[in-house]
Formats: C-alpha cells, structure tokens, sequence
C-alpha cells in the first residue's frame, strides 16, 4: 500500500492509524533518508497507542522502551549484536519500530512490516507499506 503525506501532521495521523494495526504487538521496520520523518511516524505511533510520554529519536542511546512498546534507532550501530534485540523480538506483545532495519536484516523476526518513507518535497512523503 501506498500513502502520501503533506505534512508532519499526516504522517503522524498515518502513524495512529497504524497503531491500530500493531497494538496487539508487532515489529515495524522504518526506512528513509535522514529527515524524511520515520520519528515523527513513531510519535504518531505513540500516540495511538495512547503513550503520553515525549516521543524522541533515541540515535545516541539506540532504544528507548515505554511499557512495551520500543523505539529502536541503529543509526550509529554497526549490526545491532549485543543490543538484546532477539529478547526484544521474542515478546509478541512488544510493538517494535526500528529505525535503519537495514543493519540488522539478519536478526529480524520471520513476520514484520516495513515502511518506505521516500520525501517528495519539502513537506510531502510517500509512505510505502510492506507486510512481512
């Protein structure tokens, strides 16, 4: 499936309704270039799934956990070895966004979603959604 955004707000009014898909627990893989808005999909996400705490990246500190829901960014990691993620992935209650999957393809669980965030301009994004 294909969306496309025209702002900030709608793509984190995608990310609610997504939240509705995942709620009972899943892994999202988020992809995109830098600034094409994966952590405003997550606060979107977080917000569907009613977390009231301030959605951040978490790029310094790799994962940030709010009951069990986990946002995960492997920006500045290598291949993810020594993060817990097999822990993570082993829940199925656990909702899981991850930001640059592409590190840890071989660590991924055999069922995930994958979100293709292209930017088209400055505030438009194509939003592509693969299920796993």
């Amino acid at each position: 499936m294909k969306i496309k955004t025209k702002s900030a707000k709608q793509t984190r009014e995608y990310g609610k309704k997504l939240a509705k898909k995942i709620a009972g627990g899943g892994t999202v893989c988020l992809s995109g270039d830098l600034g094409a808005g994966k952590t405003t999909l997550v606060q979107g996400v977080a917000e569907g799934l009613e977390i009231k705490k301030r959605i951040n990246s978490p790029t310094f500190i790799v994962a940030r956990n709010y009951r069990n829901f986990w946002h995960i960014d492997l920006y500045r990691v290598p291949d993810g070895q020594g993060l817990g993620l097999e822990d993570i992935f082993s829940d199925s209650k656990n909702i899981v966004l991850i930001e640059w999957p592409e590190k840890i393809t071989h660590l991924l669980p055999k069922h995930y979603w994958e979100i293709k965030i292209t930017t088209v301009s400055e505030t438009e994004r194509e939003i592509h959604e693969i299920i796993h």
